[in-house]
């Protein structure tokens, strides 16, 4: 989302990064430039004027002119500067009451309704046993999108049914469903509109009042821009809204929503939705946001992710396999599955630093070559993937073949495989170094 925003700022730094020395007119050159990058990527000019402000400041004074890194120390102010207006210091999403009401509010097409199924799969992860309630009488598919929802990740749901628009007698019989399933948290998907209106904005504060809600989440589009921070002031001043949630962060919008609402609103970005998958749900963290927007990569978003698809036990297992040698094409084909399930390979790669710069541009990964790596595999026996030896020149025919593949792109798979292992050996001769977690 940030992509044109962090190549504009790491081109305008990198500017300063040449120079041994920074002068006034250096740092009044690169405020313009930072001003205008922000303008254009869609911020809310009056954050802009205070962001500017505040760098420029602190840019202009004889700790940073005076260092012997000065360009070092802008960055590092910029990236504070950045933090902060995101929103600083993230706070811990954990509920404390035993029933509790959670409150998803939002406009229509904002991506609330799948953003109600993330946060119940979110909460099931940390041992909690959500109840998706659905809400919404406006938009009967609503209710019918959420229960698909909730049988893919094995949640319950409650709704109301065909036709019926009492939207207090819905909310009580979920109460009762959850006490009858004992389900310690209540998931409100709430109806929204097109626009705000009195009618939408009365029933939501009815509703506040009848629920009590230990946290009401307000779900903005990213996509939606400046719109979206008007949308948050509205919502907070009429229901004092606990957090807000951006929405469609892997699209191409500008994200002067995700810069402006915290500052505009005096509400923290508590989630952040990084794709279409159910699992793809963040919590949100300032620091590690301005890093991305600022080349650093966010490699414990990275970490993060990669433990969240592997235990301890199959870690130290695959190390083990690695040393002694056991590592087999089946292992080779799990673990790309797990690598596939962290999400789209370009997308990880930014988290690491260095490659979200302007270097990526036009950068992309052909995933087509797992797909083709996880065809040839499955076209091999038992035998064949423990053995990869035996593979002779009338096996790799016949695989080539079972899996639509050529002859070559077997050799290619086998030479890879064969080289990964001679790359482990050296890691098992030498028993104090650490082996990755995983061979990609």
């Amino acid at each position: 989302m940030f992509t044109d925003l962090a190549q504009k700022l790491d081109g305008i730094l990198s500017k300063l990064r040449n120079r041994g020395k920074i002068s006034e007119k250096d740092i009044e050159e690169t405020a313009r430039e930072v001003r205008r990058a922000l303008l254009e990527a869609d911020v809310n000019f009056r954050v802009v004027k205070d962001f500017v402000a505040r760098v420029k400041e602190r840019a202009l004074s004889e700790d940073v002119i005076k260092s012997f890194t000065p360009a070092q120390q802008i960055v590092k102010v910029v990236h504070e500067e950045l933090t902060g207006l995101l929103g600083g210091d993230s706070i811990p999403f954990r509920l404390k009451g035993s029933q509790t009401d959670v409150m998803v509010v939002g406009l229509q097409g904002s991506g609330k309704t799948t953003f109600v199924a993330k946060l119940g799969l979110f909460l099931k992860k940390q041992g909690r046993k959500p109840l998706l309630v659905g809400l919404d009488v406006y938009r009967p598919a609503a209710m019918d999108q959420l229960e698909i929802l909730g049988k893919q990740i094995d949640i319950p749901v409650s709704r109301g049914r065909a036709n019926e628009s009492n939207v207090k007698e819905i909310y009580e019989r979920a109460q009762a469903h959850a006490r009858e399933l004992m389900c310690d948290t209540r998931i409100l998907d709430t109806a929204g509109r097109l626009h705000i209106d009195e009618e939408m904005m009365g029933e939501l504060t009815d509703l506040k009042k009848r629920s009590k809600p230990e946290e009401i989440l307000l779900v903005i589009d990213s996509m939606t821009g400046q719109e979206a921070v008007n949308v948050a002031k509205a919502f907070q001043e009429r229901l004092a809204i606990t957090g807000t949630v951006l929405t469609k962060l892997d699209g191409d919008a500008r994200g002067g929503a995700a810069l402006s609402v915290t500052a505009v609103t005096g509400t923290k970005i508590r989630f952040a939705s990084v794709g279409e998958r159910l699992g793809d749900l963040e919590l949100f963290h300032a620091d590690r946001m301005a890093g991305r927007i600022l080349g650093m990569g966010d490699m414990l978003s990275l970490i993060e992710k990669a433990q969240d698809g592997i235990d301890g036990e199959r870690a130290q297992d695959l190390e083990k396999r690695l040393r002694e040698q056991t590592f087999t094409l089946s292992d080779f084909l799990e673990e790309l599955k797990r690598l596939k399930k962290m999400g789209p390979l370009d997308d990880i790669l930014k988290l690491v630093p260095g490659f979200s710069k302007a270097a990526m541009k036009g950068f992309k990964l052909d995933e087509g070559q797992f797909s083709e790596v996880e065809a040839i595999i499955n076209s091999m026996t038992l035998e064949e993937r423990l053995h990869p030896q035996l593979i002779d020149g009338s096996r790799r025919k016949r695989i080539a073949n079972g899996s639509g593949t050529r002859v070559q792109a077997v050799n290619r798979l086998l030479k890879q495989f064969q080289e990964m292992k001679k790359m482990m050996k050296m890691f098992g001769k030498n028993k104090k170094m650490k082996l990755p977690f995983a061979p990609f």
